[in-house]
């Protein structure tokens, strides 16, 4: 009888996770009849998708009670789907808030639930910690941090590395040397990168501020951005590069950003961590509703909202490796403020190299996917 695995990824980072593991599940049985909410890597797969990532992108308490009405509707589909198609396992994939929610009518209807990329409770909400030992019968965490976390309140956890790691172990980009030279920048052109963000969001709250800060960088070096964009957003969303014809902007791939800048404007989130892994100093930047940030604040854990400081926490000595600018901090001339220090000072900005490069060791170096992928057939 052919198995059947549900799949929930409903964001653009979960799908590639979850697709490098069902690629490698795949190879071993190809039998298997995927199902549930992906992108464009699962459908790639077979997947047969109830919804698809674009539709899931939501962000934030306020934009999750805008959305309720639709978030109701696929809640209901995917209950509808689970009970006529009976699957014999769910894999969750991040997207804690409907993830952590249908882990608990999976347990009701006996299905076993594997979590992968733990919702960071360690943050916040470590109320959530019972409900997720109650329904999660594997959790797959990519922090090392966060197994001791997890079994301080009596969870078997598994350590299973982070996938940026993997992600970056299979792209092949050419030296900086060869990057200036196909692009015509002379060594003493200073590269800056700017990272908005891979949701329509994030790039109406932060793109022009971004730009505003490079034109006063502009203003002070000889400059080059590098802009990077994400396939799945349309042209629209970067209609205000027309605004700005002084700027020389090349637009590329989010890793030759991190590759080949001087320094990074961010927004935080996992592009953070992809850029820590380059050991790139970076300016993280972070603006959301009133309403959301003051929630957020209130019941969050740590000092520091970037993974990237996150993850070095504990290797060096400030509370901070990088800067973060959040809210009304995130303008333009605090931008400018916090770039012109770091490229101003060549030893700080081989600090933050140095101390990036030293946390990238706690990612682990294997193959998650892999890992991922035997502990799926275990229950298939």
């Amino acid at each position: 009888m052919t198995k059947k695995l549900f799949v929930l990824a409903g964001e653009v980072s979960g799908d590639m996770h979850a697709a490098d593991a069902i690629t490698e599940l795949l190879e071993a049985r190809p039998d298997i009849r995927i199902f549930g909410i992906g992108g464009d890597r699962l459908r790639a797969l077979g997947a047969e998708l109830m919804y698809d990532t674009r539709q899931m992108s939501i962000m934030g308490f306020v934009d999750v009670l805008k959305h309720a009405v639709f978030l109701r509707r696929v809640i209901r589909v995917i209950k509808d789907a689970v009970r006529r198609e009976k699957p014999d396992a769910a894999f969750l994939v991040d997207y804690p808030g409907l993830n952590l929610m249908m882990a608990s009518f999976f347990r009701k209807h006996g299905i076993p639930v594997i979590f992968y990329v733990s919702p960071q409770v360690w943050a916040w909400r470590e109320r959530r910690v019972s409900a997720i030992r109650r329904d999660i019968d594997r959790l797959l965490v990519i922090f090392d941090f966060e197994v001791d976390f997890f079994r301080r309140h009596g969870m078997e956890v598994d350590f299973v590395g982070h996938p940026v790691v993997e992600q970056l172990s299979k792209i092949s980009l050419p030296s900086s040397a060869v990057f200036r030279e196909i692009n015509g920048i002379d060594s003493g052109t200073k590269i800056i990168g700017l990272l908005p963000g891979s949701r329509r969001q994030e790039i109406a709250c932060l793109l022009r501020e971004m730009l505003d800060a490079a034109r006063l960088l502009n203003s002070r070096y000889k400059s080059v951005f590098l802009l990077g964009r994400s396939p799945n957003l349309p042209e629209e969303c970067f209609s205000t590069l027309s605004e700005y014809p002084e700027l020389s902007v090349i637009e590329c791939s989010a890793y030759e950003v991190m590759q080949n800048s001087d320094l990074v404007v961010v927004t935080s989130g996992t592009a953070t961590l992809e850029s820590l892994c380059f050991g790139v100093p970076m300016i993280v930047v972070y603006r959301t509703g009133w309403l959301n940030y003051h929630i957020a604040r209130r019941v969050a854990k740590v000092k520091n909202i970037s993974l990237a400081n996150i993850v070095s926490q504990g290797l060096q000595s400030a509370d901070q490796l990088v800067p973060e600018l959040l809210q009304n901090d995130a303008r333009a001339e605090k931008i400018f403020e916090k770039a012109s220090a770091i490229l101003d000072d060549p030893e700080c900005s081989v600090g933050i190299r140095q101390g990036l490069l030293s946390a990238r060791a706690r990612l682990g170096h294997s193959f998650p996917s892999r890992k991922v992928a035997g502990i799926l057939q275990e229950y298939l």
